[in-house]
């Protein structure tokens, strides 16, 4: 489980921003339920999806830049959400779909980020913090998960839970800064 409570180079929870973030979003809370719904319910709503602003011409990778410029794709998103909850005492993992990305360029297939969180009453549980717009509702609903996307035609979810993100992602966020540039070299694995 210590894997999944550990800091490091870009899920880095004690960077005073994030830490005092992860306070805040605990504060009130009674149980461990309570502060993933808090965590989960900000980085959804309150931290954009670089996907969904193709002007956007940053590409964040840290938590701690996801959080002081509010915007990620999906893997960036997933870094933060996994931040705050370690930064909780939380143990947080990432997930992967395979997914058709159609909506960004004609035929092409892209890996989506998620997250895996621990929770007491339930064990592992996945939750998705992309951000809902039209034809997207995720929630977080124990033990029911309710992620961005159902899985179709030539998709499928990739079952396990990392304690770090893929190499694929990070090696894609630190390469394409631009909306173009990440749409043009999305990251993929045909099997994990």
């Amino acid at each position: 489980m210590k894997n999944y409570l550990k800091e490091t180079e870009i899920v880095d929870f004690s960077n005073k921003d994030v830490f005092a973030k992860a306070q805040e979003l605990a504060r009130g809370c009674s149980s461990d339920i309570e502060i993933v719904k808090s965590c989960f319910e900000f980085v959804r709503d309150e931290i954009k999806h670089s996907g969904d602003y193709p002007s956007d011409t940053l590409t964040t990778l840290k938590a701690s830049d996801v959080l002081k410029h509010k915007t990620g794709w999906c893997y960036s998103k997933a870094i933060l959400l996994a931040a705050l909850l370690r930064a909780n005492g939380i143990p947080a993992g990432f997930g992967y779909q395979r997914l058709s990305c159609s909506e960004y360029k004609p035929n092409i297939y892209c890996l989506h980020g998620l997250n895996y969180v621990y929770l007491q009453k339930y064990g592992w549980y996945r939750v998705d913090a992309r951000g809902n717009k039209e034809g997207v509702d995720a929630q977080f609903t124990p033990p029911i998960e309710k992620l961005a996307f159902e899985v179709g035609d030539g998709e499928y979810d990739i079952l396990e839970n990392l304690s770090e993100p893929l190499p694929e992602v990070i090696e894609a966020l630190k390469k394409n800064k631009s909306y173009k540039e990440m749409v043009d070299n999305f990251p993929d694995i045909k099997n994990l």
